[in-house]
């Protein structure tokens, strides 16, 4: 099958003001996204990861290399119509309602009457605005700017949906929330590209992964084997007796192999543990 992004040895440099040699963003970067599949670009500020999705969607043109989004140059502008994409930090017009926001990106995408109604309606529902539907945008909160942005980029009913931190600076419910559509995305059969620097985000919501570091992929595949441990075996019981761990204790004592690295109970996470805490006492 036809994979939905193909990026081959993409360069891309910079030439800062007072500097004399040029600064490369983004050097030799190579990797492919299947149709359907939740890829995550991980890596620290400046790492390169913005600078590959603005090649991917044309936005600069790369110095070498190529960037392919289903089997079409991303140069082109026909390749670009099947691709919804949320920035960063997305400028909207603050006098607009969210309805108004969607209606206005839907015109620009040809939608009309009751095709442009039905679908703004839909999109509503989809992000969990409908109630605030009617309300300007300047009285929403980060959460909902980032909710009504990944709105705007399923407008067209997007193959491709390229997420650039779609987190950033929002609370852990509305996290939360972003995520669960990403997971909706993914249930519709929505490649998602997702750009991002949270590791417990991408963790939860990737079936790849790259790691980008001063412009150079580090690593790259499946989550799962990524995160692997080789030469370690888990195994989580409910509920065990102190005699059976014992056993256990002496068993893997016996076999001059093993090691015994931990014991004791799992830990959950920080954020787990808010959002637990909090969707508790929501409850009436």
């Amino acid at each position: 099958m036809e994979p939905a992004v193909e990026i081959r040895n993409l360069v891309k440099e910079f030439r800062p003001a007072g500097r004399k040699e040029p600064l490369r963003a983004v050097d030799d970067v190579s990797l492919s996204i299947g149709a359907g599949e939740v890829y995550g670009l991980i890596g620290p500020n400046g790492s390169g990861k913005s600078t590959t999705m603005k090649a991917l969607l044309g936005l600069v043109q790369p110095d070498s290399g190529s960037c392919r989004i289903f089997g079409n140059d991303s140069l082109q502008v026909d390749s670009r119509q099947q691709v919804g994409f949320l920035p960063e930090n997305p400028y909207f017009y603050k006098h607009l309602s969210g309805a108004e926001t969607l209606r206005f990106y839907g015109k620009l995408c040809g939608l009309r009457g009751a095709a442009l109604e039905g679908r703004v309606k839909e999109l509503l529902e989809l992000v969990d605005l409908s109630e605030a539907g009617n309300r300007r945008l300047g009285g929403y909160s980060k959460g909902m700017l980032q909710r009504i942005g990944l709105a705007q980029a399923l407008v067209q009913e997007p193959r491709l949906v390229i997420l650039d931190e779609p987190t950033a600076g929002v609370d852990p419910i509305g996290s939360r929330q972003i995520r669960d559509l990403i997971f909706d995305l993914k249930k519709r059969g929505i490649t998602v590209f997702l750009c991002s620097h949270l590791l417990e985000q991408v963790q939860e919501v990737c079936d790849r992964v790259g790691i980008i570091h001063r412009g150079r992929m580090v690593k790259e595949g499946p989550l799962d084997e990524l995160l692997a441990v080789g030469d370690q075996t888990e195994i989580i019981l409910r509920g065990a007796s102190p005699e059976l761990l014992e056993k256990i204790r002496a068993l893997v004592s016996s076999d001059s192999g093993a090691e015994l690295l931990r014991a004791g109970r799992p830990r959950t996470t920080l954020e787990r543990l808010f959002l637990q805490e909090t969707a508790d006492r929501r409850k009436p």
